[in-house]
């Protein structure tokens, strides 16, 4: 059954509203979080099969504070891995108007549709 030409207007509007805030959050959320460097995986991965190794070293030796010597190094390994670099990254300024900031590509998109839309409603 199709839409009637107010509810497909309303379903229109609904869509652009939220990929208009969905952009915005993006924006201000998104670019908090950097991508963990090349480095910091790998370290973190060696450390990781280290603290495994110190581990099993412990159990083998029936010495407690080895595993859990052990145990502190590959976790620490997993959150160095993990971990977002924390130099270089300024988080944005939230309170920012969205003219103030450059277009984005979500932002780009929603201009093109608004205005395809516009022209065929025309």
């Amino acid at each position: 059954m199709p839409l009637s030409e107010q509810e497909q207007r309303l379903l229109e509007e609904m869509e652009r509203s939220l990929y208009h805030n969905d952009a915005d959050f993006v924006a201000t959320v998104g670019s908090r979080r950097g991508r963990p460097s090349y480095r910091s995986v790998v370290v973190g991965i060696l450390l990781g099969v280290v603290g495994v190794a110190v581990i099993v070293t412990g159990v083998v030796l029936h010495q407690p504070i080895i595993g859990i010597a052990g145990f502190v190094v590959m976790f620490v390994g997993v959150l160095m891995a993990f971990s977002s670099p924390k130099r270089g990254i300024e988080p944005e300024d939230v309170t920012a108007q969205p003219a103030a900031r450059k277009p984005r590509f979500m932002d780009r998109m929603n201009e093109r549709w608004d205005k395809r839309q516009n022209d065929h409603d025309e």
